[in-house]
């Protein structure tokens, strides 16, 4: 009875001497990330939702959680991998766009373009797999592309014509994760669903489309957690249910719509460059010498547009101080967006507005070995969920924006210890 524990300890210490992957010492707790896109915080308050019921009361539920701005997507689900403000990590907007050759390329095509992610910022799929752990992503955004020419251990791409509602396929989706955890061993996976955004957009949020989407999303959970059980990894896999930005109705007929073909001193002969059309949000880049000429022709252009230089943008928001960010750039209240040249946006429900407001905030569920039990707690930052992965990983955390102490009462105590010289504070300036 003693061989066998004085064998592991013979192993450990001889891994320890040379090097071996951290992810084979002690009982190294594995973590899945997963995100429902467009999650409203309070979606599961007019909607029967036992399976994420109970996960809150095996678990940890805040009552919202704030995403970054500009609540977009791609933006926002990278904040939660790189612990940063949207200003500090550059993937500004879900579409690449390039003011000198004035190439903009939408949402799909942006996932696979490497030099728009990998601009400077480490996601913890690539931190992980530089601490010797193996890591996968399923669909989320950002994780199928190198960042310093590191690539995850595994990853899956959606495809342009990717039917987000597909539940069947949702389902098997699930099933390979659990697979990657048990078969592949990785140690960190981020999975990714693009709903409940899809339907929020076509149908508004207030709908019984969107109702019915909500209960497919926790049929779903319910799953996930069938599934997690059934692979015996209860006991060792952290989960974390989240997502990017909440949903609001638009205001498709109001009379005073926000369109910049109709503002008088406004011409579009002035522009440069112009990212318009996207929701709420806008930049725009003038011709030479013509700065001061379009702001001042737009700055009280609309009640509901809000229109800075640059470097006048508000500090709060995080986003303006970023060299992707062109001189002009603007945001409208909720429920307006922004029409550029002709109205081309159909959308009943959109994304984009201010973090402050309530329809943009989002949902976070946690539960696992490292999760306190029937714990609600109270509001906080997206930008602090990427320290509380890096110490459930026991990996040391790229400088961030993020204090782990907001998220640390979550926890019953260290799930793994930190490795040397891991650092458990908001790095200086942040």
């Amino acid at each position: 009875h003693l061989a066998v524990p004085l064998t592991v300890a013979l192993a450990t210490l001889l891994a320890t001497g040379t090097g071996a992957p951290v992810h084979r010492q002690g009982n190294r707790h594995k973590l899945l990330l997963v995100s429902f896109d467009g999650f409203r915080w309070n979606y599961d308050q007019d909607v029967d939702t036992p399976h994420l019921d109970a996960m809150a009361r095996d678990g940890v539920k805040a009552r919202y959680m704030t995403p970054a701005f500009v609540t977009m997507t791609s933006p926002c689900h990278f904040t939660l991998v790189t612990g940063k403000y949207i200003e500090n990590h550059g993937v500004v907007h879900n579409m690449f766009y390039n003011t000198t050759t004035k190439v903009k390329l939408p949402y799909h095509a942006t996932l696979g373009i490497e030099r728009w992610w990998d601009n400077g910022s480490v996601p913890i799929w690539v931190t992980a797999q530089r601490q010797g752990l193996k890591t996968g992503s399923f669909f989320y955004p950002g994780g199928n592309v190198t960042y310093q020419g590191v690539a995850l251990t595994l990853s899956r791409k959606e495809g342009i014509l990717h039917n987000y509602k597909n539940e069947t396929e949702w389902r098997a989706n699930i099933d390979t994760v659990m697979l990657w955890f048990t078969e592949e061993d990785l140690d960190l996976v981020t999975l990714y669903f693009g709903e409940p955004d899809s339907t929020g957009h076509k149908y508004g949020p207030e709908t019984q489309e969107r109702k019915e989407m909500v209960q497919q999303v926790d049929r779903t959970v319910g799953y996930l957690r069938d599934s997690i059980e059934r692979n015996h990894l209860s006991s060792v896999l952290n989960l974390i249910i989240a997502s990017d930005h909440g949903m609001t109705t638009v205001y498709r007929n109001a009379s005073d719509l926000v369109e910049f073909h109709k503002f008088p001193n406004f011409t579009f002969r002035d522009i440069e460059f112009e990212l318009l059309d996207y929701g709420p949000n806008g930049m725009l880049l003038p011709k030479a010498g013509m700065l001061d000429k379009v702001y001042d022709a737009l700055k009280d252009a609309h009640p509901k547009l809000h229109v800075y230089k640059k470097e006048s943008f508000p500090a709060s928001f995080h986003y303006a101080n970023n060299p992707r960010i062109t001189p002009l750039l603007m945001y409208s209240d909720p429920g307006y967006v922004i029409n550029g040249r002709i109205n081309v946006q159909f959308n009943k429900g959109e994304h984009g507005f201010d973090n402050r407001d309530m329809n943009m905030k989002t949902i976070f569920r946690a539960m696992g070995p490292s999760f306190k039990s029937g714990l609600e707690v109270e509001p906080f930052e997206s930008v602090h969920v990427y320290e509380l992965m890096c110490h459930l990983l026991g990996i040391k955390p790229e400088p961030n924006d993020g204090h782990l102490s907001t998220l640390l009462p979550m926890l019953h105590s260290e799930p793994n210890p930190l490795p040397s010289g891991a650092s458990t504070h908001l790095p200086s300036g942040a």
